[in-house]
């Protein structure tokens, strides 16, 4: 029987309230929420701006208390400190000493982590072909594209080796080469049994990088799994689209799957997968034009809009 994988993260019922001005009143972040990160495993933990993932990832950081609730990293709870040493972190906009040069910075992070002398040199060098940055390692940061700084950014995170590494919005604000320079390294972390938590809102990169989702909307968990179960989730459909149909095949296909939709002489349905040799077959007898058939699958774009719509119903049917 196949051994379960560890848990490197663990949150329960995590709650947050922050204070609302100078007054007594209290607003509520997190609304105790609860998931767990596997070791080995990119987990994408994913929402709209202002849905909590900051909060989620400040308190697992250790730079703010919760209200409410535990969550631990490695075993720890996360208010301990002797364990760190074994986290790396790129908050979402990293600041760094830009007079300094790539060499020169991740030298300096390498002594803060306690990196013993001898050992920085190569540690830095490795590190700086790793990220790709070895032509500009005496280059001043002030230089750097914001790519550029992402990837050093990452190289700090690493520049202890730890085993889990935390990542704040690793591709906001990146072109589409720089997202795809940072995708890489993320699934070279993976390939060296790093465990990765990455928050974003980015639903493109989760997909193609991610082994696991938690979606959080308001405060509140909304699913929680596998990639491949989520967009496995949904009844199969398939796109149809016909360049010339007779209209009483039109009239039944309607009758039977809803309205057909047309644009510039064609006309598109949607149909179950189980049904499409039939509807093939009576397209064909009836001598329509099949310009494509499309397998149409659930996206992570789907589920999270989902997601995201229902829980403002929620609020909308509190409200009145």
């Amino acid at each position: 029987m196949r051994r379960a994988a560890k848990e490197i993260v663990r949150v329960e019922g995590l709650v947050k309230d922050f204070r609302v001005g100078l007054g007594v009143r209290r607003k509520r972040v997190l609304e105790g929420i609860s998931f767990c990160v596997r070791e080995g495993e990119i987990f994408g933990f994913v929402g709209p701006n202002g849905a909590g993932k900051t909060t989620t990832l400040k308190v697992l950081m250790g730079l703010i208390r919760p209200s409410d609730g535990t969550a631990r990293i490695l075993g720890h709870d996360v208010r301990e400190t002797e364990f760190r040493r074994h986290v790396g972190f790129l908050p979402e906009n990293p600041y760094f000493y830009e007079f300094l040069t790539g060499r020169e910075i991740l030298g300096f992070y390498a002594r803060l982590s306690g990196l013993a002398g001898r050992r920085i040199p190569e540690r830095v060098e490795m590190l700086l072909d790793w990220v790709g940055l070895s032509h500009a390692a005496d280059a001043r940061l002030r230089t750097y594209s914001k790519g550029m700084l992402q990837r050093i950014g990452i190289a700090q995170a690493l520049v202890h080796d730890p085993s889990v590494v935390f990542l704040d919005e690793p591709m906001s604000g990146l072109d589409p080469i720089g997202r795809k320079e940072i995708r890489d390294l993320i699934l070279r972390l993976h390939g060296e049994g790093k465990t990765v938590f990455m928050n974003t809102h980015i639903l493109s990169d989760v997909e193609l990088v991610c082994d696991r989702v938690a979606i959080i909307v308001r405060g509140a968990i909304r699913y929680e799994g596998c990639i491949a179960e989520f967009l496995d989730a949904g009844e199969l459909a398939t796109d149809l689209v016909f360049g010339r149909l007779p209209a009483s095949l039109a009239v039944s296909l309607e009758e039977r799957f809803g309205p057909l939709r047309g644009q510039g002489g064609r006309l598109e349905l949607r149909v179950p997968d189980k049904a499409v040799h039939e509807v093939l077959g009576l397209a064909l007898s009836a001598d329509a034009q099949v310009v494509s058939v499309t397998p149409h699958r659930a996206s992570l774009e789907s589920i999270f809009l989902s997601a995201v719509e229902g829980s403002a119903e929620a609020v909308a049917g509190k409200a009145s």
